[in-house]
């Protein structure tokens, strides 16, 4: 991977819209490469100033569709230049080509390309726009990044899925739901799935810790619920073996002491 591509898979990762397999190819070259970290700080850093200066609201319910269907009919094939051209036509001498495409029995390989890097560059622009639009409406960059790709919790448990060491426990909810933790020590990654949550209020978090024996708790970051009191949640921090997953009740934000300060409702082992 050269720096370009990685660039460009920077800025899907800043939008929570990678593919687990490009995801998992990302977070290689972000090992390998760490001088290309500056690339992937600029991006979030742009994500977060679009999204920071509104507040958030709830958008109309015809947005998400009136945006999946601009991204669908915006072209946005990859362009792929040949090393043997080393001068290639501007749009506007490729928009005079193209008109003639229809006269001519096949079009070259630098026309090809011209209308391949065209659309690609619409694509960009249609996207960016798309963007503008949803922050205008106050949409948070999050909720962008749920709506035009998985959330990086759905990305992890994809990838834990696919890992050959791939692990998992579970355990029933008090309201009849279940609770399942997913992990591989392969890929590093910590995701638990569970439904039947109990309903709490705006100011309030649900958060996970591990339990390591005789330790105190360890916090491993706050999660919401949704409408139907499921959730889908990803971990902060290394798990190691034998570790006890548990679930407790938060003032929103986390525990202030760094502590469990309630029961928790839910307690997964993992050995």
């Amino acid at each position: 991977m050269n720096e370009n591509e990685f660039a460009e898979l920077a800025a899907g990762y800043a939008l929570g819209a990678l593919s687990p397999e490009d995801a998992k190819i990302f977070n290689d070259a972000r090992e390998q490469h760490p001088e290309w970290e500056r690339l992937l700080d600029d991006d979030v850093e742009t994500v977060a100033e679009l999204a920071g200066g509104v507040e958030a609201t709830s958008p109309p319910a015809s947005v998400r569709a009136a945006l999946l269907a601009q991204i669908a009919a915006t072209p946005q094939g990859e362009a792929k230049p040949s090393a043997a051209n080393a001068e290639e036509p501007s749009l506007d001498e490729a928009d005079a080509e193209i008109d003639t495409i229809f006269v001519e029995p096949a079009p070259t390989t630098t026309t090809v390309q011209a209308i391949e890097r065209r659309n690609w560059t619409r694509g960009l622009f249609g996207l960016a726009a798309s963007l503008v639009f949803l922050v205008a409406l106050g949409l948070g960059a999050a909720t962008i990044g749920e709506m035009i790709g998985p959330s990086p919790a759905v990305v992890a448990l994809e990838q834990i899925e696919d890992a050959p060491d791939a692990q998992e426990a579970s355990v029933e909810v008090a309201d009849g739901g279940v609770a399942t933790v997913h992990w591989s020590e392969s890929v590093g990654e910590v995701v638990l799935v569970s439904d039947g949550l109990p309903s709490i209020s705006e100011d309030q978090a649900f958060e996970l810790w591990f339990i390591r024996g005789d330790e105190p708790p360890i916090a491993a970051g706050t999660f919401d619920a949704g409408n139907d009191n499921s959730a889908t949640a990803q971990f902060e921090g290394t798990m190691q073996p034998g570790d006890v997953i548990a679930v407790t009740i938060e003032e929103e934000g986390g525990s202030p002491t760094g502590e469990p300060t309630t029961d928790p409702i839910i307690v997964i082992a993992t050995a």
